[in-house]
């Protein structure tokens, strides 16, 4: 997702509308009292405009085109630039004092993984980075961030590294915009995930896009983003708005069990939490609605039921390889799936039937 912006050339010098007027003045033998009489202008008025204190407004434009036949689109256009290069030069002065704020970022990944676009100059480089947050400085940024449902002063999960975590969050909601999705239907929703819990035992080129689309007919985003350095993340939930959520996952453990889990721990936050709700999910984040969002994706993967019956079925027995595989065709959920409920509950040695479980690496 490369959102690079062409560079704008930014001059330290630039010429106010009001040197054109005088030098067209002077090439017609006109004095500025004459041209104010003319226009009905104060001499003070064109002497302002001459000198770049005040601006050629529209109407003064069209009565510089009957007085002097230079056409009034002439006068705006060179009034606009102006405004816009000062504003820009203004810009960066401004952004120049704001540079050492990079060094909260890690811009040289962010670079790598191209959510930014690189720029040797610091100034520009900023630009990229507020153009990337869809902020105006860094002193909105922390009135964003720090402010409503994206704080990340309230949540545990930002104290590995904030501005890593900021990043990777704002990467995936750029990525769940353009994901046109249904209003949110919880019911739908409920549905989709049934079907999703079928692509389970699939590969990732079958399961990511048929997950992506039955989400996003519920109302839900599925985005999946590569965590950054430091952030410890294996996923998150929010709303963008009232009729859309966002699930965001990192593949941070990389086996299915893990990556299938996060995911089923994710929609029960979006089916039993708040809308206002920030919901980021890395190892220090505890407390009551993470444990509701734990039980719903461990039920909703292999139903309570489901796991006694085959625990009672083996019990008198070595739970073995082929009685995981077996157990997990009859109930429609990748075996891996099995052994990671198996292991979490203590039942199953984290060392055994590891080789059930599939390995996923992000593609290049």
């Amino acid at each position: 997702m490369d959102r690079a912006i062409q560079n704008q050339y930014v001059p330290d010098h630039i010429i106010p509308p009001g040197e054109i007027l005088l030098e067209t003045l002077e090439e017609r033998g006109m004095s500025q009292a004459e041209l104010a009489e003319r226009t009905g202008r104060r001499k003070k008025t064109i002497n302002e405009i001459i000198k770049g204190k005040a601006p050629i407004t529209s109407e003064t434009a069209m009565h510089l085109e009957r007085v002097l036949g230079v056409p009034a689109g002439f006068w705006n256009n060179l009034e606009q630039n102006y405004r816009a290069d000062l504003a820009r030069i203004e810009e960066h002065h401004r952004l120049t004092k704001e540079i050492r704020w990079l060094d909260n970022f890690p811009i040289k990944e962010l670079n790598q993984k191209e959510w930014i676009g690189f720029n040797e100059d610091k100034v520009e480089q900023l630009k990229k980075l507020l153009n990337f947050f869809g902020v105006a400085s860094p002193k909105q940024w922390h009135e964003v961030w720090n402010a409503g449902t994206v704080s990340f002063r309230k949540s545990p999960a930002f104290r590995s590294n904030p501005w890593s975590m900021a990043a990777w969050l704002r990467y995936g909601e750029l990525a769940a915009l353009v994901i046109d999705c249904r209003p949110y239907d919880k019911s739908g929703f409920k549905k989709a995930l049934a079907e999703i819990r079928l692509l389970t035992a699939h590969p990732p080129e079958v399961f990511v896009p048929k997950t992506k689309r039955l989400c996003a007919e519920a109302g839900v985003a599925a985005v999946f983003v590569p965590e950054l350095k430091k952030t410890r993340v294996s996923g998150a939930t929010r709303w963008l708005t009232p009729n859309k959520a966002l699930i965001q996952l990192s593949l941070r453990y990389k086996s299915n069990d893990q990556l299938w889990f996060t995911f089923f721990h994710e929609a029960g936050h979006i089916l039993l939490h708040g809308k206002r709700e920030v919901f980021v999910d890395n190892d220090e984040n505890k407390g009551k609605k993470e444990d509701e969002a734990n039980k719903f994706a461990a039920n909703f993967l292999i139903p309570v039921q489901e796991i006694r019956n085959f625990l009672c079925s083996v019990k008198k027995s070595r739970i073995s390889k082929a009685a995981i595989t077996r157990f997990s065709r009859e109930i429609g959920i990748a075996p891996g799936i099995v052994v990671g409920r198996l292991q979490h509950e203590g039942i199953l040695p984290r060392s055994h039937c590891n080789d059930l479980k599939v390995f996923y690496e992000w593609s290049k």
